[in-house]
């Protein structure tokens, strides 16, 4: 009975409300921000006929991404984020709603198969998908590898979004979340694509994914 409950997905009217309003909240900051964009991999021009993608970004770093990839590509990529399937989970999912994302509910910890199985239809129907790959509870900047078996298994590019901040709080959380100061400056870079072969050893397995998580890491200002 109990692991029925665990895997439910869980939203009520509280936590609509609370994630509206810190959608809001996170856009009205994010209009206060000298926000530079840096497109390494062509998704925001309409004219580059780039197939879905699955887009990674560090669990303490979402707060930026949201108005970042509106101003990037909101107008002509839609795109589904990975929220898990707590109370929290749909309070994040409502505050994307704000921003014109839409979500996949689940997580590593809960629904884990069914999160995957969300994603990659998505990607088949034609939505990008974005993931924060050390959540939803960590250990913090340490890769999982169920986005690498993703894009094994779709065929669909990684790009690692990397976010650097000129001054920002960090919350006392497990991942350090980070919320920039306002008319502070956010550099937030969309990568080159990585692509991930379909077929792997263990071995070459675990190389892909310490390269991602590599790469993912030296985009950040703190690790």
């Amino acid at each position: 009975m109990s692991g029925k409950k665990s895997s439910k997905i869980r939203g009520d009217r509280k936590s609509a409300m609370l994630g509206a309003l810190t959608g809001w909240m996170m856009k009205l900051l994010a209009a206060t921000l000298r926000l530079d964009v840096r497109d390494r991999c062509g998704v925001g021009s309409p004219a580059t006929a780039i197939p879905p993608v699955i887009y990674i970004l560090w669990h303490n770093r979402f707060f930026t991404v949201p108005p970042a990839w509106r101003k990037l590509c909101g107008a002509h990529r839609s795109t589904l984020a990975l929220t898990s399937a707590s109370h929290d989970g749909d309070t994040v999912a409502r505050a994307m709603a704000v921003f014109g994302l839409g979500a996949v509910r689940g997580s590593s910890s809960r629904r884990g198969v069914a999160a995957l199985v969300g994603l990659k239809r998505a990607l088949q129907e034609g939505f990008d998908v974005c993931v924060t790959p050390d959540g939803p509870r960590g250990p913090r900047y340490v890769m999982q590898p169920g986005i690498v078996k993703l894009a094994q298994s779709t065929g669909a590019p990684i790009i690692p979004i990397h976010v650097r901040f000129s001054s920002a709080w960090r919350l006392k959380t497990w991942d350090r979340f980070v919320i920039p100061k306002p008319f502070s400056r956010v550099e937030v870079t969309f990568a080159k694509a990585i692509t991930v072969p379909r077929h792997l050893d263990e071995s070459a397995f675990e190389t892909k994914r310490l390269e991602i998580e590599s790469l993912l890491v030296s985009g950040t200002d703190d690790a």
